[in-house]
């Protein structure tokens, strides 16, 4: 079966910056605005853009992430010309265990691309929040005649060190690109969205691997630069990388806010609604006449008892009567008991908090454990945890999954 455009979709991360949320499962399968995981938006990109062969390579805590991918029916990419296949590291054999990096993922890989004989590879990305017409990218690499497109996006200055960083110049061309620069010269970040004429790929993967690098963005693109045409093209809608516990409920409260971009609905996102744990066949949301809600977000099978201000809430949910849940996210299946307090918090999947529980208040403290990813007042607490009536819990707290807690925590506390 020949095609003209393959996709490869890396989905192997492991989200260390996230911390507990992607303690069991890949950074692609974590939950995102209710009633989606984070790797929905960019299958929904592929199939929109009528690109229908993708190779999926997973890695770290993949199971989820396979369930949720299942054969690619929800997003229509199964058939007879449609394939959605998952590429998890050849354990076993002689030459690598796992993964070594992101283009190392596609280079183990290059048989099933060959498969296709593609004359492009789209290699994106399976954890960041945006919406693409691929075919865009697509038609411009043709037009500048490119044998590498790289998307680029700007972002403050500031922030441009935590990205590939391109100069470009009038014509679009990359004339200089630097991984990550600790004084970046240039506010064009990488969005990990590549377009590469197959044979490239393949001949700068071959010779690239064999001197040992592993990564698109350091290794394969400085190889690519000088001797071959590597343009750059400027994306300007919604986009985020959700790889911190900050931007990730940053990204589900633009969900929220009027003119940030973030329109799921009208970007015809697709997701496996009867997936184990999802959606599925829940009744609609039930609403008590006490309950008061407002600019929230509530899945269906809920049942909603107080006050919701600011937040979404995933399928399941549970909130008992005189409970206030402000600027929170909360994930399928969690209970939270009567006359309790939550406030700028994460609470994952089949989280139980008794009856008085404040969860959220006290000092501006960052994590004690881990600073860099708790600072801005969020806390989060793990899968199935377990919070005892009349707990108070602070700012800046992690709860691991599957703890009971029955102390006062207090701020920047990890239990």
């Amino acid at each position: 079966m020949k095609k003209e455009t393959i996709a490869m979709l890396l989905a192997g991360g492991d989200g260390s910056r996230l911390n507990i949320l992607a303690r069991q499962r890949a950074k692609p399968a974590i939950p995102f605005g209710a009633l989606y995981r984070i790797i929905d938006f960019t299958m929904s990109n592929i199939a929109q853009s009528r690109v229908d062969v993708v190779g999926v390579l997973t890695q770290y805590k993949p199971l989820s992430l396979m369930e949720h991918i299942d054969n690619g029916r929800p997003w229509d990419l199964f058939g007879r010309t449609r394939l959605v296949e998952i590429l998890p590291p050849k354990t076993g054999e002689e030459i690598f265990d796992w993964y070594r990096g992101t283009s190392d993922a596609v280079y183990q890989n290059l048989g099933f691309i060959n498969d296709f004989s593609p004359q492009l590879v789209l290699v994106v990305s399976g954890d960041h929040i945006y919406h693409m017409d691929y075919n865009t990218l697509i038609a411009f690499h043709g037009e500048k005649k490119a044998e590498v497109t790289i998307c680029l996006i700007r972002v403050p200055l500031k922030d441009a060190h935590h990205f590939g960083s391109g100069e470009v110049n009038n014509e679009g061309k990359i004339i200089n690109w630097i991984e990550k620069p600790k004084a970046p010269t240039s506010n064009l970040a990488s969005m990990g969205i590549y377009v590469f004429n197959k044979d490239l790929l393949a001949k700068t993967l071959t010779t690239v691997s064999r001197k040992g690098g592993v990564d698109f963005a350091r290794d394969i693109i400085p190889a690519m630069l000088n001797k071959n045409r590597v343009f750059g093209f400027e994306f300007k809608g919604y986009w985020r990388d959700v790889g911190t516990i900050d931007a990730y409920w940053n990204a589900n409260m633009d969900m929220l806010r009027r003119n940030s971009g973030l329109t799921i609905k009208e970007w015809n996102i697709k997701t496996n609604l009867h997936a184990k744990g999802e959606v599925g066949d829940r009744p609609s949301a039930y609403v008590s006449r006490g309950a008061d809600i407002s600019h929230s977000f509530i899945a269906r099978g809920c049942v909603i008892e107080g006050k919701i201000r600011n937040s979404v809430i995933s399928p399941g949910v549970r909130i008992h009567k005189n409970t206030v849940v402000s600027d929170s996210i909360i994930f399928h299946g969690s209970e939270i008991g009567a006359d309790s307090v939550v406030q700028k918090c994460i609470i994952d999947k089949y989280v139980t908090l008794g009856r008085s529980v404040t969860m959220g208040s006290g000092n501006s403290i960052p994590n004690q454990k881990f600073p860099h990813h708790l600072q801005t007042d969020i806390t989060v607490i793990g899968k199935a945890a377990n919070i005892r009536a009349h707990v108070r819990i602070g700012k800046n707290c992690i709860v691991n999954p599957g703890t009971t807690v029955s102390e006062d925590c207090e701020s920047g506390t990890t239990i």
